[in-house]
This record gives C-alpha cells, sequence and structure tokens, in this order.
C-alpha cells in the first residue's frame, strides 16, 4: 500500500530538496498565493531589510511607490539622510506589529495621535520616528505637522495600493509606561533622555504580537478591501538586547516568534502571504555565505538571490500575460542607487545606534 511519503517531490526531502544540492540550486521555496505584477502598486515597511525589497522592486520596472517623495531636486543623499524615499511613507523603521498597528490607528483615527515629544536643548523630536530629521525640528508644531504629512500619506498609501510588504524585525521595544504607546528606539540613544520610572522595556510575547498583527491587518482590509499582505522576517540579527539573554539567543528567540506568527498569519485568507527571505539568508543551507564576516549584514549577494528567488517563484506559479509588461507607475522621485558592497551599511536602520554603546575590545580605539 502507499504511504503519504511515496511519491513526495524532490523539495519534500531534506537530502534531495537541500543537502544533495549547491545551496544556490535550492528552489521552490515559495509557492505565491496571489500575483504581483509590474503594474501593481508596492508600498514597503517595516525592518531595515524592507529597503532592499523595495530597491529591487524599481531595479526590475515594478510598481513600488513613495507616497511621501522629498521636495523636488533635493540630492539623492541627503534626502536618504531625511528619511524620503527610504519606504514608502516616511515613518522610519517599523519593527514590531505594535508600531505597524499604532501608525496605521493614528492615521485612521482608531485611536488618538500621543501628544509626547522629546526636547534635546532647543530641538524637538517625534518619539515614533526620531531619525527622520538628524537634527530634529525646530518646535514642538513642525512635529505634529511634519507626522500629520506622514499620516496623511499612509492613507493614501493604503487606500491605492494593491499589496502592502511589511518586514517584522523585532519583538523587543520600549513604551511609555503611563500610556502604553511604543517609541521607535529606546529613549536616550537617537534622540530624547532615559528615564526608568516612565521607559519599560517590554519583549513580546507570541499573543501580542499575532493579535497587534492581526488587527493592524484589519485596518488594511477595511481601508482597502482589495489589498494584499505580503510579510517577511528580517534576516539581520539584533544589534544588542534588553533582556537578559545573549545576544544570539535574543535574536533567536525574536525571529523565531515573529516567523511563527506569519505562518499562523498565512491562515486567515488568500490575501495574505508569506515570503521566506529569512530562511533564504540564515539557513545553514546557506552556510553563511550571504552574511558579511560582522555576521550580521546581508551582502549584495545575498539581497540578489533573495530577490531573484522571489520574482523566479512568482513566474513559476503565474503565467505572464500582455499586462505584465504594462509600463510600471512613476518611479520614486528619490534617486535609487546601486547596492554598494556592504549594502547593509548604506541602509536606514534605527537599531543600528546601538552599536555605539557596545563596550570597547581591549587595546581597539575609542
Amino acid at each position: 500500500m502507499p504511504h503519504p511519503y511515496s511519491d513526495l517531490a524532490a523539495e519534500r526531502f531534506w537530502r534531495t530538496g537541500v543537502a544533495d544540492l549547491d545551496p544556490l540550486a535550492i528552489s521552490r521555496l515559495w509557492i505565491p498565493k496571489f500575483r504581483i505584477r509590474p503594474r501593481s502598486k508596492i508600498v514597503t515597511a517595516g525592518s531595515c531589510f524592507a529597503q532592499h525589497f523595495s530597491r529591487a522592486l524599481v531595479a526590475r520596472g515594478y510598481g513600488w511607490q513613495d507616497f511621501e517623495p522629498g521636495p523636488s531636486g533635493l540630492d539623492p543623499e541627503v534626502a536618504k539622510t531625511f528619511n524620503y524615499g527610504v519606504f514608502s511613507f516616511r515613518t522610519g523603521n517599523i519593527y514590531t506589529p505594535k508600531m505597524l498597528l499604532q501608525w496605521l490607528s493614528w492615521a485612521f483615527g482608531d485611536l488618538p495621535e500621543p501628544d509626547e515629544i522629546w526636547q534635546d536643548g532647543a530641538r524637538f523630536f517625534d518619539p515614533y520616528r526620531p531619525a527622520i530629521e538628524p537634527n530634529g525640528f525646530a518646535s514642538a508644531d513642525e512635529v505634529f505637522a511634519s507626522r500629520a504629512v506622514t499620516l496623511a500619506a499612509i492613507r493614501t498609501a493604503v487606500r491605492q495600493s494593491n499589496v502592502f510588504v511589511f518586514t517584522m524585525g523585532l519583538t523587543e521595544s520600549w513604551a511609555n509606561a503611563h500610556t502604553g504607546v511604543e517609541y521607535a528606539v529606546c529613549p536616550g540613544t537617537i534622540a530624547g533622555h532615559f528615564d526608568p520610572t516612565q521607559d519599560i522595556f517590554v519583549n513580546h510575547r507570541y499573543g501580542a504580537l499575532l493579535a497587534d498583527l492581526q488587527a493592524a491587518v484589519a485596518i488594511l482590509r477595511r481601508e482597502n478591501p482589495n489589498i494584499s499582505v505580503l510579510l517577511t522576517v528580517s534576516p539581520v540579527p539584533l544589534t544588542a538586547t534588553a533582556s537578559e539573554a545573549h545576544v544570539l539567543l535574543a535574536t533567536s528567540h525574536s525571529k523565531s516568534l515573529l516567523r511563527a506568527v506569519a505562518s499562523e498569519a498565512c491562515d486567515w485568507g488568500n490575501y495574505i502571504d508569506y515570503f521566506p527571505s529569512y530562511e533564504i539568508i540564515t539557513s545553514p543551507a546557506y552556510r553563511g555565505i550571504f552574511f558579511a564576516p560582522n555576521l550580521r549584514s546581508v551582502l549584495p549577494k545575498g539581497v540578489d538571490h533573495v530577490m531573484d528567488s522571489f520574482f523566479r517563484d512568482q513566474a513559476a506559479r503565474f503565467s505572464r500575460d500582455a499586462s505584465d509588461v504594462a509600463t510600471p507607475p512613476t518611479p520614486p522621485a528619490t534617486e535609487v542607487v546601486e547596492e554598494p558592497e556592504d549594502a547593509a551599511a548604506e541602509l536606514a536602520c534605527e537599531e543600528a545606534i546601538l552599536n555605539a554603546f557596545a563596550p570597547q575590545k581591549s587595546g581597539s580605539p575609542q
């Protein structure tokens, strides 16, 4: 009698699907649920790794959307410094489902916009995106006015787009102990001042992560019933951990929970899917070939392989037709630059500031 393992495809077995193959020949990791065409309007948000995704889309003529472009004529490097053209709206990094839920809730009126401001001397910073203005704002009114522009961009992005790509990066966060509102980073690192009586460390558990993501997706679908959601998990390890664990274990904890949440979310319907960029970069099957010597930064060849897999799996699942060569939407106003050798060094990554607080090795330069 045949049994369930009698006629499985080669990729269902570790030996024939992984061990017997050159790492770059491993394929069929993803069977997409929905089609993403060049003419699809695609928005990206999330952790640092999401920036690779948007760059690859633009480079291949896909319709990545920038709903909050910088002023006309702004130098591309200056634009990037001020977080224009980094994500589809100027939120900076959104590392957790809770933070995504906050931004969507403020944009669509589900929650009142918080009035907390961080002040350093004569400059003012937005606690929820403190890195977007490197030198801060001139006044609190400027903070709120700038945030209003971003909230409007989020509303437009959600209502006018076909695909929302969200890259989850962390479970660790810092929040206001009295309001529960989550900050972008720990106060006192990029801006602000740390107050142990007010600033609390939160390491989100599975149930909270899942509930926050579900609530965020519910807002997306309420505002645009036709929008599809593509989840990814950043393969970039934590820069530092505020938990009591070794950073290697803290990274495994965070990524495992986020990966499990993504898998669970895929059961909600055909409108939500997961693309395995995390596995492609981090699995032992790839022998670490996609990481830089610091074992954290993803090399350009890793990004290229991830995106080659994305487009190849889309092509394998869906037949091309005339609409696949339609002219994509207008490219973003900010110039997309070529990936440097150490691509991660060029990403806008707020969490990376924590590197500055690592103890120095004996004899190393300060």
